[in-house]
């Protein structure tokens, strides 16, 4: 098992900045398009693409056509005020946990090598239509009171069931590389693409810490364009029906 670090903006540093942000396909895949809609409105670079031995085997094509190995790309977003954020994300994770730890130990270990000191997982709970809430779950006391000290909504009872994957062992094993990592949650029935619960997601962060990015403003737009993508000859008739449901805020 190796990682492989491939820069792609000179100079090979991640420079300055605020915090990391990191998210993969999951329940709901809040995190997953929280950070694509970041990177659709917000001036935003490509770094670094991280390619690891465990992730599986299915080259895609990249933005400029290209056939490109699994990787997980890191990219930064310049706001309007000068604030800076990371955001890192992939298409995918290994599939056996002994990779997974393996790759979350030593994703942490090189980012903390980098200079990153704080880390956010963003994912979706599974839970009832009607609940519709967003916390913070460190991973290390220290952490957790500087969160509680600053307004954030912090959550020691759950997630109850824990959680799995690599999500779950990079917003924990922070600590042991002295990187401060915590999981960022909102809630979700869990379908295919909650893209109100990453919203939502969104606009908590931004008023827990201040980000200044802008964000995606219009979630029913980003409903109607996901729904095109899928069925572009009935997107309205798609629309109307979710829309008219008692649930439709969520997808």
């Amino acid at each position: 098992m190796g990682l492989h670090i491939e820069w792609r903006k000179q100079p090979n540093t991640l420079g300055d900045h605020r915090m990391m942000l990191f998210a993969i396909p999951g329940v709901g895949n809040v995190g997953k398009a929280a950070l694509e809609g970041l990177t659709q409105v917000n001036e935003c670079t490509e770094l670094v693409r991280l390619h690891h031995t465990a992730l599986p085997p299915l080259a895609m094509l990249d933005q400029d056509g290209l056939l490109t190995p699994p990787h997980l790309s890191l990219c930064a977003i310049e706001s309007v005020t000068g604030v800076r954020i990371l955001t890192l994300t992939g298409t995918s994770q290994p599939l056996e946990p002994e990779h997974q730890g393996s790759m979350a130990q030593a994703l942490m270990s090189w980012l903390a090598e980098q200079g990153v000191e704080e880390v956010y997982v963003l994912a979706g709970l599974m839970d009832a239509p009607t609940r519709k809430e967003c916390f913070i779950v460190p991973s290390s006391v220290d952490h957790r009171m500087d969160l509680e000290a600053a307004g954030v909504d912090v959550r020691r009872d759950e997630p109850k069931s824990g959680a799995i994957g690599l999500t779950a062992l990079i917003a924990s094993v922070g600590p042991l590389h002295g990187v401060r990592s915590a999981c960022a949650i909102a809630t979700t029935v869990g379908s295919s693409g909650d893209v109100f619960a990453s919203q939502r997601l969104l606009e908590a962060l931004d008023g827990w810490f201040d980000l200044g990015i802008a964000l995606p403003a219009d979630a029913q737009a980003m409903l109607t364009e996901k729904l095109a993508s899928l069925a572009p000859k009935s997107k309205e008739d798609y629309v109307a029906e979710l829309t008219e449901s008692p649930d439709a805020s969520y997808m």
